[in-house]
């Protein structure tokens, strides 16, 4: 290509280029660690190995981008089957539960994948060949792929401490020291308020959202009060101590047979002696003033009854977020495990754990899909699902705002899932 031809980028189509560098930079540093072997493990049902988030991440860019431009050929069109994911409209997929078992293509054919179809879609990039309608599309890739990396860090835990010898995966992160001193839990007060909930459908907006967090609408919001800060280890500790998970008063019913089906005594990661946990940098003593993580739903939901409070909605959640910057300890920082946080007032709110509340998951009044094939992003997982909020330890800083949500099913245990208690104003 005669660059003396093209006609430089534009400022947005730049920083967009430079930030698909990054991105795809990032993934390709949080696999370093892994040998061959270890990218291709798959210890449940729900994690996928790395080398599978690798691929996959890289068809969706070949697929809903370099698709659209003319004449583009797949790299390898035999691997649409196996790295797609649930996209059912474009056609079927490997199953999920078997991702373990691809151990063809190998690891360096995944890698040298990656590089040709970025070397392709930076070119045309470059070369304004990419369609303005697929554009978009592009976009939404690198929110997808950052939300992988957090998927590719909490799937490889769950794989490293799956296997006996429970290696670290990485030991020269550091950990986070606790602030002198206990900060006890603390509660701020809320009054009533009429409050606007979501954000303005993307693309038509500007500012990128996903389509479940839109459109804006109007929502009544009880007195309520509210923890200043995440429950912590200390705490959640407490909850045990005095028998919570051998007491069925505090559980929901299918969470309580869960518990005896499975023999919860203490969270994920826990030893049983609720002295150690097991984190990405290996077993560690037990940090009594970093939030509790790694819980169920279920367990979030009984330590908040037993506590004498509960889950805050997700209303509640985000008109306490609603316009503070989400600032907070992200996979940037190189932890990669919830940290004690320090101050007074409410905080905590983004980063070190999500935060699970009350709200299943389900449409806003107006919800409308994302445009063809992309509507099957969230749209239909609406179901049997509950949300939570503000980011956590491994995701990475400015992937999060007040108005996203996550989800997951109730019983999920190996995301770095903690709870923010709340109390009705009586």
């Amino acid at each position: 290509m005669d660059s003396a031809s093209v006609a430089p980028l534009s400022p947005w189509l730049r920083s967009l280029r430079d930030h698909y560098v990054q991105v795809r930079a990032r993934s390709l540093q949080l696999v370093a660690p892994l040998s061959p072997e270890d990218a291709m493990v798959q210890s449940m049902d729900d994690a996928s190995p790395a080398k599978w988030h690798l691929a996959h991440t890289t068809w969706f860019f070949e697929r809903f981008v370099l698709g659209a431009v003319p004449g583009y050929r797949p790299a390898h069109a035999q691997w649409d089957y196996l790295f797609n994911s649930y996209y059912k409209s474009i056609g079927p997929a490997h199953a999920r539960p078997q991702r373990g078992l691809l151990s063809r293509p190998s690891l360096q054919e995944v890698h040298d994948y990656r590089r040709q179809v970025d070397h392709h879609l930076l070119d045309r990039l470059q070369a304004g060949d990419v369609p303005a309608h697929a554009l978009p599309h592009l976009v939404l890739g690198l929110q997808h792929e950052q939300q992988h990396q957090e998927l590719l860090l909490t799937d490889i835990k769950h794989a490293l401490w799956s296997n006996p010898l429970q290696p670290p995966y990485r030991e020269d992160l550091a950990a986070a020291p606790s602030p002198a001193g206990e900060a006890a839990l603390r509660w701020q007060d809320v009054g009533e308020q009429i409050i606007d909930i979501g954000a303005p459908a993307w693309p038509q907006q500007a500012r990128f959202a996903y389509d479940n967090e839109s459109p804006v609408h109007r929502v009544l919001v009880p007195a309520h009060t509210l923890a200043e800060r995440p429950l912590s280890n200390a705490e959640f500790w407490q909850f045990i101590d005095d028998g919570g998970y051998r007491d069925p008063r505090w559980w929901m019913s299918e969470g309580w047979a869960l518990r005896e089906a499975q023999g919860w005594q203490h969270p994920l990661y826990w030893d049983d002696a609720l002295q150690r946990e097991y984190t990405l940098g290996g077993w560690r003593d037990l940090d009594p003033q970093a939030p509790a993580s790694h819980l169920s739903y279920f367990e979030a939901d009984a330590c908040a009854r037993w506590s004498g409070a509960r889950l805050p909605t997700e209303f509640e959640w985000e008109a306490a977020a609603a316009g503070r910057p989400p600032q907070g300890h992200f996979a940037d920082d190189d932890r990669l495990h919830p940290q004690a946080g320090a101050g007074e007032g409410l905080r905590q709110l983004f980063g070190d754990v999500w935060e699970w509340t009350s709200s299943a998951y389900g449409p806003y009044p107006g919800f409308r899909t994302f445009a063809g094939s992309l509507g099957e992003y969230n749209g239909k997982f609406m179901c049997g699902q509950w949300v939570l909020r503000g980011g956590s330890c491994a995701t990475p800083a400015g992937h999060v705002r007040a108005s996203y949500r996550n989800f997951f099913a109730p019983p999920a245990r190996w995301q770095f899932s903690g709870l923010r208690l709340a109390r009705d104003t009586e």
